[in-house]
């Protein structure tokens, strides 16, 4: 497995030449500009719409704002390049000239997309496919030298309720995460972010399964883990509640994951997930 090649949770994040301590860990809002995702798809599409959003959650703590303007829920087709920059360029613009201290993250997996955000105020990357949606993405983000996040999926989001069969699922994503780390570094790439996926090609059991054994990646990689499950069906179909109702047990979620060595939360709800880090923080310091 991959050891001591990138960097490590006791240290910083490089976003624009500013750095971010990851202790205590960061909160990153979920900024979604299109009209299909799962939770808040349609409220942020226009461009006046987004900027409000990224401000307000700014203000309750947000480090990092991810713009996400194609939905990756189970059975949506890919986005291409042209219409993805279609949804974003507007809401970059306006984002750079009226809040240009906001750090910016862009959830995609087109490397057409990135290399062109990269140009316009992004400065991380969040791909969901870890590079295999478009062979140019690994090559893309190490020739700009930013963080990138790697998260682990099988099949496409239109397949992936399909892909869920495992031996081991830690081995398998262990075995992932050491063949991508490997290729990013060989490219110079060194800040990469592990994010297991949950929802993404897992059962309701096996993202609770990863949930219980997050240690395990932080053990074996020290690369920082990124945790997103923010509202998502693992808590709404084990509660049998609906999707509005689940804050309560994202909160719950999300101090686990904390105590377990998550260094990012990637969420809808910034005040509370900021609360989260600031009690479990600050308990931590009294033990």
């Amino acid at each position: 497995m991959a050891k001591d090649t990138g960097f490590h949770s006791n240290i910083s994040l490089n976003l624009g030449g500013d750095l971010l301590p990851l202790r205590p860990a960061l909160v990153m809002g979920i900024l979604n500009i299109n009209a299909d995702s799962f939770y808040d798809g349609g409220k942020y599409t226009s461009a006046q719409a987004a900027l409000n959003q990224a401000l307000k959650m700014t203000e309750e703590g947000a480090d990092i704002i991810d713009l996400g303007p194609a939905s990756s829920k189970p059975g949506e087709d890919l986005i291409d390049p042209q219409e993805e920059w279609q949804r974003l360029k507007g809401v970059l613009k306006l984002l750079q000239a009226e809040a240009p201290h906001i750090k910016l993250s862009l959830d995609t997996y087109n490397a057409e997309t990135a290399d062109r955000a990269l140009n316009h105020g992004v400065a991380m990357i969040n791909d969901i496919s870890g590079g295999s949606f478009d062979s140019a993405m690994f090559k893309t983000v190490a020739r700009y030298q930013v963080p990138y996040v790697l998260m682990h999926i099988k099949g496409q989001p239109k397949n992936m309720v399909h892909q869920t069969q495992y031996k081991n699922i830690l081995s398998e994503l262990s075995n992932y995460f050491s063949e991508k780390l490997e290729q990013l570094y060989a490219l110079g790439l060194n800040d990469v972010i592990l994010d297991p996926g949950f929802g993404f090609a897992k059962t309701m059991e096996q993202n609770y399964q990863l949930m219980a054994n997050l240690q395990y990646f932080k053990a074996s990689f020290q690369n920082p883990l990124l945790v997103g499950i923010s509202r998502k069906s693992m808590i709404s179909k084990f509660l049998n509640i609906d999707k509005t109702e689940s804050l309560n047990a994202t909160s719950i979620l999300n101090t686990l994951a904390l105590s377990k060595g998550a260094d990012l939360l990637r969420v809808h709800d910034v005040k509370e997930a900021r609360e989260a880090v600031k009690i479990l923080t600050f308990t931590q310091n009294l033990a």
